[in-house]
């Protein structure tokens, strides 16, 4: 397990997204801020340090990565997962560059998707294509954030034992 070390890098921490007056740019901006907080995380970290795990749970900054674009190709995209633990551990053969581009091409296609549906009260796309009913958009970008969020602390906290960098 990586040691904390003397810091290398203090950034400030990005103050709340500038977003537009409505409640979808609300949401959206805050969602898009969570995503760069946590791909920001994984800049300068050299192989194998973004995939060693940081803790006993096993947890690692690729692996949260992998995970939140399952979390987002599910809500969002209408993909299903399978095996959810599973999304969160970097098969060998799937590189970081992969992996955080695989994201980046996720959050666009789901900005699209989001952007489609003007209506925050009606039903979002139907999570893993399940035929059950469809949460609200409102409740899918709410969940969203909350999600990311949680696991843009873990990426915080990972980066910090990896090298001492902080900040967004």
């Amino acid at each position: 397990m990586p040691h904390a070390h003397r810091p290398t890098e203090h950034r400030r921490d990005a103050g709340p997204p500038k977003t537009g007056a409505d409640e979808k740019d609300v949401l959206l901006g805050f969602l898009d801020y969570l995503r760069t907080s946590v791909i920001a995380k994984t800049d300068g970290v050299p192989e194998p340090q973004i995939r060693t795990p940081g803790v006993t749970s096993g947890t690692n900054l690729l692996g949260l990565v992998k995970h939140l674009t399952h979390v987002e190709r599910h809500w969002l995209l209408g993909h299903p997962v399978t095996d959810w633990e599973a999304s969160f551990r970097p098969e060998p053969d799937e590189s970081a560059d992969d992996i955080l581009r695989a994201y980046r091409e996720t959050t666009a296609r789901a900005n699209e998707a989001i952007a489609a549906r003007p209506d925050l009260a009606a039903a979002g796309p139907r999570p893993g294509g399940r035929p059950d009913p469809a949460p609200s958009l409102r409740w899918t970008l709410t969940h969203l954030i909350e999600e990311t969020g949680r696991h843009a602390g873990h990426a915080d906290i990972l980066r910090e034992l990896i090298d001492g960098a902080t900040g967004r």
